[in-house]
């Protein structure tokens, strides 16, 4: 059992696992995550059907191709003004579902 724990210890990372923090995060802000990562699925799924790229979309939205990255890894907490251009550049409803989906 020694040997193993000092093998254990060899591979240890010298940086603390913030895995706590991140599952903390992630419990406190749920309900806007959810909605964000479904945001991120309908963006996801008519952009395939428009053929569109990331940099595409985010020269459509005025903003960069780093930020609709954010945006489509679901993580992001977005802003009306966002999710209404993110609206008129796929051609998608986001507002209306989300007040139904609620």
């Amino acid at each position: 059992m020694k040997e193993v724990t000092e093998r254990l210890k060899r591979h240890q990372s010298s940086t603390p696992s913030r895995w706590r923090e991140k599952a903390e995060y992630r419990l406190q802000n749920k309900s806007w995550l959810r909605h964000s990562q479904r945001i991120a699925m309908l963006m996801l799924d008519k952009m395939e059907e428009m053929s569109l790229t990331q940099k595409q979309l985010a020269e459509q939205m005025g903003c960069s191709q780093q930020y609709v990255s954010k945006v489509l890894k679901g993580q992001e907490n977005l802003s009306l003004e966002t999710m209404a251009k993110i609206e008129d550049c796929l051609n998608i409803s986001i507002l209306n579902e989300e007040l139904e989906f609620a």
